[in-house]
């Protein structure tokens, strides 16, 4: 008996197999559609992330922000992979795609300083108004970049100090570089007495800023007499010189422009103030 009881479930069996063979077949391909459409997302997911953090860090973008991007870009992939996978066994995605897209504006509302801090980030590595090593003016900060990270950007001032920058206040702003063009003017205003002799004076500068071998000679030197002041004669000297020399360059020009005025006995004066006193006679009539 146990033996034919055996039969009888061996030939039921079958029997389903063949009723069943088209729904089983059809299981069986999506299944299978599925796990290769995984596989496949997973290591299109790898490749595609290395390709993007190798162009990201050939174009000179910051390491911490490739990184970033490449990971960011593996997981989007593997999460349309996984949709695509359930969708492929009969799975609705339908309310996976509405759970994730709730989840997602949650969590944009709740980090949206920092998301904004973020995409901020990655306009100043895709623009560059810098990069590390350049003086630059960021609203009431100046100072010399020394990290563009994902969220902010790090400085350091003149006088030691580390200044830490959000990189949507960056973006906001007015960017000023210092350093990207190789050569900047300097202007000085020099002034001197009413009573010398334009002329001289403008000869005297002329020659000082031309003797002057890190001045750019083939760029305008301008020299005039820019404003009739209170009590002096104000000129204007406009030079350029190679960016790196800036400072240096308007340091040793205006010793050198005091010294050659001394030598030609040119005066430069100082603020002053003439009280000229008037003496009344009074007289005093008798009541």
């Amino acid at each position: 008996m146990h033996e034919l009881s055996v039969v009888s479930d061996i030939n039921h069996a079958g029997t389903w197999l063949i009723r069943n063979q088209e729904i089983l077949l059809t299981y069986i391909t999506n299944f299978t559609s599925a796990i290769v459409i995984l596989i496949a997302g997973l290591f299109s997911g790898k490749i595609i992330s290395k390709g993007v953090n190798t162009v990201l860090i050939t174009r000179h973008i910051d390491a911490t922000i490739a990184g970033f991007l490449s990971a960011l870009m593996r997981y989007i992939i593997i999460t349309f992979t996984l949709i695509a996978s359930l969708g492929r066994i009969g799975v609705q995605t339908t309310s996976i795609i509405a759970i994730l897209g709730a989840a997602g504006m949650a969590i944009g509302l709740a980090l949206q300083g920092s998301l904004s801090n973020f995409a901020a980030g990655v306009l100043l590595v895709t623009l560059r108004p810098f990069k590390t090593g350049e003086y630059v003016n960021l609203g009431n900060v100046s100072g010399t970049v020394l990290n563009i990270h994902i969220f902010y950007t790090t400085l350091r001032t003149l006088d030691g100090k580390m200044v830490v920058v959000p990189n949507n206040k960056i973006i906001s702003g007015n960017v000023i570089n210092y350093s990207r063009e190789p050569a900047r003017r300097n202007e000085f205003t020099i002034s001197v007495s009413y009573d010398t002799d334009i002329d001289l004076v403008i000869s005297v500068l002329r020659q000082v800023v031309e003797s002057e071998e890190r001045v750019i000679k083939d760029r305008d030197i301008i020299i005039g007499l820019s404003e009739l002041a209170p009590s002096s004669l104000n000129f204007i000297v406009r030079c350029w010189s190679n960016t790196n020399d800036l400072n240096n360059v308007y340091w040793d020009l205006m010793a050198k422009f005091k010294k050659a005025l001394d030598h030609n006995n040119i005066k430069i004066p100082y603020s002053q103030i003439d009280v000229h006193l008037y003496k009344k006679n009074k007289i005093f009539g008798k009541f």
